[in-house]
């Protein structure tokens, strides 16, 4: 049997969810489009919820004490 140096391609695929949020929070996340657009200098503000992947990425590539629990004791990925 052939020993490749890859093993298994990770799968991918977006993985679509529905989130409720508060309406503050779902103006904030407008508020936050807008000033993206403006800084940016586009006419126009992204899609509010094009924002809510890159942001909880950032949030947990940050958080310190996720990153080390994740390290120390990682979690089945078939949760």
């Amino acid at each position: 049997m052939t020993k490749l140096r890859l093993s298994a391609i990770p799968d991918d695929r977006p993985v679509k969810i529905t989130v409720e949020l508060p309406a503050a929070v779902f103006r904030d996340l407008q508020a936050y489009a807008a000033i993206l657009a403006h800084t940016a200098g586009e006419a126009a503000p992204p899609d509010p919820t094009k924002l809510v992947a890159p942001m909880l990425h950032r949030f947990m590539a940050t958080d310190k004490g996720f990153g080390k629990a994740k390290r120390a004791a990682p979690l089945s990925r078939d949760i």
